[in-house]
């Protein structure tokens, strides 16, 4: 499977444009304009993670309103209460980010991997967004539970973007502690998200029930889970910070196909050493979702010593459409008064190629291959239309 460059949103192989007629939503959203004037804000809603471990009645009515499929539902739910290691893990993480990205290039291109579609370790300008390599952020993808996923070699070749196995600076000064970190803050990540997972098991359609939790165990049991460090570099000083919403491309606004995606709340820092934390550049910067039924974007906070939890089309497979995905973006914009950078950090839970995800037996490989033949089919229309 390779790697899409082109209108395919920015987490690839995790997330894609989206199908408008599955959500009954405008085919122009698909090519949207890549600002937006802003909207709403909305506080998603909000389970303490004892509460969410505890798995009381009260849950499944919370998971209800943030996941469900009824109109207004933002497909967005967050956590609250997490163990106390959680921001200090945050925040060093994301400080390791800046200086990793800070360093030359040839030192980041090191730990790059073209094998894999630049789908673990450093990535960098070879996305393309709006035809044009995206030089405004970098990511670094790791599996942070297994280093080398223990599958087949045949596997390994056939999705070498899944399986190929993680790299790491080990030698580099100061980020000695990247590697810890990076794995700790998604072990935190992963540990609720198996929490949310076993909440979410009665909404699994009957014909993929399992004794052991079918979303829980298709999560604990991957080999392919998937984390994405983002740093999004300083962009030049502005005398006027932006008031519109700032998509990533003309169609960042995608859907994620995993099952659940955690989020963390980003961070900002200043380009100038010592490096300070400092608030978003704009309001208007960060996660944009268009809620279930709308064809209005929200903005949609994370709060520091919050995690987010949004859910993928291969969770509203598995549910029959119970817990639906929407359409989201980010606008990354870090445009200020002074040079600013932003930190966030996505973790993609989601099952192995062969696991079947779909009442059909459909496995959730035939269902990514499905997903980019579905978009470039979309893509090839919109062009043909322009």
């Amino acid at each position: 499977m390779s790697r899409a460059r082109c209108c395919v949103s920015s987490q690839y192989p995790y997330s894609h444009s989206p199908k408008p007629k599955l959500h009954s939503t405008p085919r122009a959203r698909s090519a949207m304009p890549s600002t937006v004037d802003a909207g709403q804000r909305i506080t998603p809603v909000r389970v303490s993670y004892p509460t969410l471990v505890a798995n009381s009645k009260e849950v499944h009515e919370q998971l209800v309103s943030a996941l469900g499929s009824g109109p207004g539902c933002l497909g967005i739910i967050l956590i609250s209460d997490l163990p106390p290691v959680f921001p200090q893990l945050r925040e060093k993480l994301f400080r390791l980010a800046r200086r990793f990205a800070d360093l030359p290039e040839s030192e980041r291109e090191k730990l790059a991997r073209p094998e894999t579609s630049y789908l673990f370790g450093w990535s960098h300008g070879k996305e393309v967004m709006n035809g044009k390599p995206d030089m405004q952020k970098g990511s670094y993808y790791a599996n942070p539970l297994l280093d080398e996923p223990p599958v087949s070699n045949e596997l390994k070749k056939a999705h070498p973007e899944y399986y190929a196995g993680n790299v790491w600076p080990k030698s580099i000064d100061g980020l000695e502690e990247f590697e810890d970190t990076f794995k700790s803050l998604g072990k935190v990540i992963f540990d609720a998200g198996i929490a949310l997972a076993k909440a979410c098991e009665s909404f699994v359609s009957p014909t993929l029930a399992d004794d052991k939790g079918a979303i829980t165990s298709l999560i604990a049991s991957s080999k392919c889970n998937k984390a994405r460090l983002l740093h999004y570099y300083p962009e030049p000083p502005s005398t006027s910070p932006s008031s519109t919403v700032q998509n990533d491309a003309l169609c960042g606004t995608h859907l994620d196909h995993s099952l659940l995606t955690g989020l963390c709340s980003a961070m900002y820092f200043t380009a100038t050493e010592p490096s300070e934390v400092v608030p978003a550049p704009s309001d208007t910067t960060g996660l944009w979702i268009y809620p279930r039924n709308s064809d209005t974007p929200v903005k949609v906070s994370i709060p520091e010593d919050c995690l987010a939890f949004q859910t993928g089309e291969a969770l509203s497979i598995l549910t029959s459409n119970r817990l639906a995905a929407t359409p989201h973006f980010v606008s990354g914009s870090t445009s200020s008064l002074q040079p600013v950078s932003r930190e966030t950090f996505a973790f993609f839970l989601q099952p192995d190629v062969d696991d079947v995800i779909g009442p059909d037996g459909e496995t959730f490989g035939h269902f990514t291959k499905r997903v980019l033949g579905r978009h470039y089919a979309e893509k090839a229309a919109q062009e043909a239309e322009d």
